[in-house]
């Protein structure tokens, strides 16, 4: 009888339950697709951050090639499609007889040999071609890779932010505060997104920080919407009002107990919108209106290949496509795994 008694505590001892971040953890690796794709916007944040500590595509400037440089894999273009001027070989000819300065062009080839510089040998072909300038157009996708996923996670944040902090408020204040927003949130979801977004580029200008502001002050009406109803039905739960009960104060209620059980709508929502971002950051420097003239961006490259295409130059089209289809296709496959992971109906909490 003491045996089974003592054995009786450590087999009645309860187990503690898996956390949410947990449970969606363990959901998440079983979605086999969704972890490919998790792996491969891993990869491309890993080349960004490369590429803005400087350890790769820092000179996607310089000319290392000629120009319209093909890939490696078509080999170097004929002399005459490249434009190259051919110099006559031969001897000089003496000019001494009917030039008067003739005597003198020894002497200043002496003093311009003091000065000139060396000429640097441009490669004919280039792994993924080069641009009209003989500008590597892999360092370029990559660089562009940097500025367009930049703006596109920027901005998102910054409309999550905007979206959260004003959604929340009205949610649970509501009253004057509420009425305020929504005509507010009315107001922004009348104007077409395109035409809000140009109307914003034409107030900031061009520059990274400029489409940063421009897209997440268009794009937070989404999430204002869902974080507001998120939390008008949680402000009147069981758990919301026990803390109420023992004092605690509206903007502990708000962004201590409320916030973290709506924290995955506003995440999927951030995920969603990087993708949307992306693509509109691309419209923008397409048109002119994004990044500056010094900088380079998925947008910028494809309005340049659109000139090239036209002589037959296909290769700096197709790297920047390749580039933006991967990440683009690979993040919303991404997105969608991470919101069935996160689905509290999904883990029947709800």
């Amino acid at each position: 009888m003491s045996a089974v008694l003592s054995q009786t505590p450590a087999a009645t001892k309860p187990q503690r339950s898996e956390g949410v971040w947990v449970a969606s953890w363990r959901r998440m690796k079983a979605d086999k697709v969704g972890m490919v794709c998790m792996t491969i916007v891993g990869l491309f944040l890993l080349l960004v951050l490369a590429s803005g500590s400087g350890l790769i595509a820092k000179n996607w400037q310089k000319e290392v090639g000629v120009p319209n440089a093909p890939p490696t894999l078509l080999g170097p273009a004929p002399a005459e499609a490249t434009g190259a001027i051919v110099a006559p070989k031969g001897p000089n000819v003496d000019l001494s007889d009917i030039d008067p300065l003739a005597p003198r062009y020894k002497e200043w080839d002496e003093r311009a040999k003091q000065f000139k510089t060396e000429e640097v040998v441009k490669a004919e072909t280039l792994p993924f071609g080069g641009d009209r300038l003989g500008r590597d157009v892999l360092s370029k996708a990559i660089k562009g890779a940097e500025v367009s996923i930049m703006v596109g996670v920027l901005a998102a944040v910054v409309a999550t932010i905007i979206g959260t902090v004003l959604g929340a408020i009205s949610g649970f204040f509501g009253g004057k505060a509420g009425d305020f927003l929504e005509w507010l949130y009315n107001v922004f979801t009348a104007i077409p997104s395109i035409l809000l977004i140009f109307a914003f580029a034409v107030i900031f200008g061009r520059g990274v920080l400029s489409v940063v502001m421009i897209l997440g002050l268009a794009g937070w009406p989404g999430i204002y919407r869902l974080i507001r109803a998120e939390f008008m039905k949680h402000s009147v739960r069981e758990y919301v009002r026990s803390a109420e009960a023992i004092g605690a104060s509206k903007m502990s209620r708000m962004f201590k107990h409320i916030l973290p059980n709506v924290s995955h709508v506003a995440l999927v929502q951030l995920s969603l919108h990087v993708v949307g971002f992306i693509k509109s950051e691309v419209i923008l420097s397409y048109l002119g209106l994004g990044v500056g003239v010094d900088q380079v961006s998925w947008g910028t490259m494809l309005a340049e290949s659109q000139s090239e295409l036209i002589l037959g130059y296909w290769w700096q089209l197709a790297a920047v496509t390749a580039f933006m289809a991967v990440f683009v296709t690979a993040f919303a496959l991404f997105t969608d795994a991470l919101r069935d992971a996160l689905d509290p109906k999904l883990r029947g909490l709800e």
